[in-house]
């Protein structure tokens, strides 16, 4: 086993931001949809009301979910799913 990286604990108590970075055009996205319908992609989601955040993190981080863990708001009267 390798020791711990050590890091400065201001880093550990400051708020952060979770961004989605993708650095590919709407074409390319068009482009990779269309070779993906024609081949059998299957996907595994496991969704999680957004007020079970820490719940859905404590899993993906002990390893049980397959897939992606997906944070969903909770339902309103306007939903009509």
């Amino acid at each position: 086993m390798t020791d711990i990286p050590s890091f400065p604990y201001r880093i550990l108590w400051e708020e952060r931001v979770v961004r989605s970075v993708a650095n590919l055009t709407r074409r390319d996205g068009d482009e990779f949809l269309a070779i993906a319908a024609k081949i059998p992609v299957r996907t595994t989601t496991t969704a999680f009301p957004l007020q079970d955040a820490n719940e859905a993190l404590a899993r993906l981080r002990d390893g049980p979910i397959k897939g992606a863990a997906v944070l969903v708001p909770e339902a309103s009267k306007h939903d009509t799913n």
